[in-house]
C-alpha cells in the first residue's frame, strides 16, 4: 500500500511535469512496468493519479497503491502518444492494462480420407493421409462452418463406420427430422454419399453464393435430362443454404462489412463482446471476460486500441453499443493502421441499434455465469446505468415513497435492490414525525434527512444505512427530487437522485431528474427493472401505512376506557401487540404493562370482560 509520504513525492513530481502530450509508464518497487497510459497534458493526467482517491476507480486505486515511480516520453501530438501507448502495451503487457491474448492458433476443417469420407474441425494438421482446409483463425466460425454443411448436406456426424455399420442399427434421431441421409441405412449409394462431399466442401470453401451458384446449375441440368429427383434434391440444399444464410444475417443485413463491439458491466466482472460481420453475415464472435474495467467509455477506448493491436483485419466500420473516450482520435488511428478511412459509430436506433444490443446482452449473459446472476438482470442494471448517465451500472439501489389517507398515518417505505434483486433484509419503515397533513414533499425530505443523519452515525459499518446507495429513486416526479436535492447537498453526498413518474393508469412512464423527464418504455430491460422497483416500494409504503391505521383504530377503541388516553392505548398495543393479546391478559399482566396503574388496569380488564358476559 502507498504511503501518504510517496503519495505527496510523486504529486510533487506529476506536477512539475509539462502540459504536453505525451505518454506516462509507471513502475513498482521492483522496477516491473505495471501501468502504460496517454495523455493530451501529462501534468494534469498524472496528477490526477497521486490526489485524492475518492474519485478513483477501484482498478485505479489498485494502481496507484503499487506505484513506486513513473517515467515519461513527449511526443508531438496526442496521435503520436496513442501510436507509442499501443507499440509499449503490446511490448510489456503491464497488469493494469486491460491486455487480450494475441490469439495466434489455427484451426482447419478436416475431410477423411476413406470410402465414406467425414468433414470435421481439427485443432492441428495430422499425419492421417486426410485433407485439410484451412487454416481459419477463429475457432467459433469453423465450428459454424462445418455444423451448417453437415445440416445442408444432411451428413452423418455420429461415429458409425461405413461400410461395416449399414444395416446394423436403426437409423439416430437425425435421420427422422431431416438432418442426415443415414448412410446406416443403405438407402445412399458410395457415389451419392461422395458427391455430397464434394458440394459441402464447395460450400465452407468458396461461401454460399458460390455453392448456389452450382448447385442451381446441377440441378437445370437435371431437369434437362429429366432427372426429376435429383433435381428435387438438388432444390432441397438450395433451400437449405437459402434458409441457413437468411438466419446467419441477423440484424446487420443493411450493412455489408463492420465490426460490433459491446460492454457489460457487473459488480466484479465485465465483458467485452465482439460480433464480426462480412457480406453482411455473421462470419466469427469473439467474447472477453475480465475483472473490473472502471469507466466505461475509458474501457472502451482501451479495448479498441488492444483489440485492433493484435488483429490484422480492420473493417470500413466499427459499431460501438455506447461512446468510448477520444473516438476522433481513435479513427484516425485506426483508419491509418487499416489504410483507408474507418468510421466509428454509436447507433441511436433502427436496426444497427438492435443489433447493439443483441451483442451487449451476450456480453451480459457472459459477465452473468461468472457474477451469479442472470444475463437479464446484468443487462437491466447496465442499461438503466446509460439511460441516468451513471458512471457505472447501479449495484446497490435504494427507493422511497410516501403513503398517507387525507395526511393521516402519514408513513414512508424504503426498499432496496443489490445487484437487480430485492435485498429484503436492508428494507425499512419511517412514520412521519416533523410533518403535519398531506405534504409528500416535507414527508421525503423528512426521510432522507433521518436516512441520512443514520449514515453519518453508521457509516464505518458499510452495511444497513451505513452503507451508501448507488442510486436514489423517489416515487414521485420533479417535486420530490426538488425536495430531496438539499439533504443531498447538506450532508455533501453526490447520489445520483431521480425520480419515478407515473401515468393516468399508475403505470411507470418515465424518469425524471433536475433536466427534465427520461422516457424508459423503449427500453425494455431497464424499463421492467424500474417498473418492479417502483412496484415494490409501493407495497412496502402501503402496506405500512395499512398496518399503521389498523393500530390507531385499536387506539382509538381503548381510548373508549375510563382512565385510558392516547398514550397509554398505544403503550398498551405496543407491550401487547394485538387486541386480543390485551383482552385475554390477566389482571397483574395488564397493571404491570408499560404506563399503567393497578387502577388502570382494572378498567382495561373490566371492560374487555364486561363485554364478553
Amino acid at each position: 500500500m502507498i504511503s501518504e509520504e510517496k503519495r505527496r513525492e510523486l504529486r510533487k513530481k506529476a506536477m512539475n511535469l509539462p502540459l504536453h502530450p505525451g505518454v506516462y509508464i509507471m513502475h513498482d518497487k521492483s522496477g516491473e512496468i505495471i501501468y502504460i497510459g496517454k495523455a493530451k497534458a501529462l501534468k494534469n493526467r498524472v496528477s490526477q493519479y497521486f490526489g485524492s482517491e475518492k474519485n478513483h476507480e477501484e482498478k485505479v486505486r489498485q494502481m496507484v497503491a503499487h506505484v513506486d515511480w513513473f517515467e515519461y516520453i513527449l511526443t508531438d501530438s496526442e496521435f503520436e502518444a496513442l501510436v507509442l501507448e499501443a507499440s509499449l502495451i503490446k511490448q510489456h503487457t503491464p497488469k493494469y492494462n486491460i491486455l487480450l491474448k494475441d490469439d495466434k492458433g489455427y484451426h482447419y476443417i478436416k475431410i477423411t480420407n476413406e470410402a465414406w469420407p467425414r468433414l470435421s474441425q481439427a485443432k492441428q494438421i495430422a499425419d492421417d493421409d486426410a485433407k485439410y482446409l484451412g487454416p481459419y483463425v477463429s475457432s467459433w466460425a469453423t465450428k459454424e462452418s462445418v455444423d451448417e454443411a453437415l445440416k445442408i448436406f444432411r451428413l452423418p456426424d455420429c461415429t458409425r463406420r461405413f461400410p461395416q455399420d449399414i444395416g446394423k442399427k436403426r437409423p439416430c434421431l437425425n435421420y427422422y427430422i431431416q438432418q442426415c441421409c443415414a448412410p446406416c441405412l443403405g438407402k445412399i449409394t458410395e457415389s451419392e454419399y461422395r458427391e455430397l462431399i464434394d458440394e459441402a466442401v464447395d460450400f465452407v470453401q468458396g461461401g454460399s453464393a458460390a455453392s448456389v451458384k452450382k448447385l442451381e446449375q446441377k440441378m437445370l441440368e437435371a431437369s434437362e435430362n429429366l432427372q426429376f429427383e435429383r433435381a428435387a434434391r438438388l432444390r432441397d440444399r438450395l433451400q437449405a443454404i437459402k434458409r441457413m444464410a437468411d438466419r446467419q444475417k441477423v440484424v446487420a443485413n443493411s450493412i455489408p462489412e463492420q465490426d460490433v463491439i459491446a460492454l457489460a458491466q457487473g459488480p466484479s466482472a465485465a465483458c467485452f463482446q465482439v460480433f464480426r460481420y462480412q457480406d453482411a453475415r455473421l462470419c466469427d464472435r469473439e467474447s472477453f471476460p475480465m475483472g473490473p474495467v472502471g469507466e466505461p467509455e475509458s474501457a472502451r477506448s482501451e479495448f479498441i486500441e488492444r483489440y485492433y493491436s493484435i488483429r490484422d483485419r480492420i473493417p470500413p466500420r466499427v459499431m460501438l453499443d455506447a461512446p468510448a473516450e477520444n473516438m476522433v482520435l481513435l479513427e484516425q488511428w485506426l483508419s491509418a493502421k487499416a489504410g483507408r478511412v474507418v468510421h466509428l459509430v454509436v447507433p441511436q436506433k433502427g436496426e444497427q441499434a438492435k443489433l447493439a444490443e443483441m451483442v451487449r446482452s451476450n456480453a451480459a449473459e457472459q459477465v452473468a455465469q461468472t457474477t451469479g446472476r442472470t444475463g437479464r438482470e446484468t443487462s437491466a442494471l447496465d442499461e438503466l446505468g446509460r439511460l441516468l448517465g451513471l458512471q457505472n451500472p447501479p449495484q446497490y439501489i435504494e427507493s422511497y415513497d410516501i403513503s398517507n389517507l387525507a395526511g393521516e398515518d402519514n408513513v414512508a417505505g424504503m426498499v432496496v435492490f443489490e445487484n437487480g434483486r430485492p435485498l429484503k433484509s436492508a428494507y425499512r419503515k419511517f412514520k412521519i414525525k416533523t410533518v403535519e397533513g398531506q405534504d409528500d414533499y416535507g414527508s421525503m425530505n423528512e426521510v432522507l434527512t433521518r436516512r441520512f443523519q443514520e449514515y453519518e452515525q453508521h457509516k464505518d459499518e458499510n452495511e444497513g444505512f451505513g452503507r451508501l446507495p448507488d442510486l436514489i429513486l423517489l416515487d414521485g416526479g420533479k417535486g420530490q427530487v426538488s425536495a430531496v436535492r438539499p439533504v443531498l447537498e447538506h450532508f455533501k453526498l453526490q447520489i445520483p437522485l431521480f425520480g419515478m413518474v407515473k401515468d393516468n393508469s399508475h403505470r411507470t412512464r418515465a424518469i425524471t431528474g433536475d433536466g427534465g423527464e427520461i422516457a424508459i418504455n423503449s427500453h425494455r430491460a431497464a424499463f421492467t427493472l424500474v417498473s418492479s422497483i417502483q412496484d415494490e416500494v409501493h407495497r412496502w409504503a402501503i402496506g405500512y401505512h395499512r398496518q399503521s391505521r389498523k393500530k390507531h383504530a385499536f387506539a382509538s377503541s381503548l381510548t373508549q376506557i375510563e382512565g385510558i388516553g392516547e398514550k397509554r392505548a398505544k403503550a398498551l398495543l405496543h407491550h401487547f401487540r394485538t387486541i386480543t393479546a390485551i383482552r385475554e391478559a390477566t389482571l397483574e399482566e395488564l397493571a404491570f404493562a408499560p404506563d399503567m396503574t393497578r387502577p388502570a388496569a382494572q378498567e382495561v380488564y373490566d371492560y374487555f370482560h364486561e363485554i364478553e358476559k
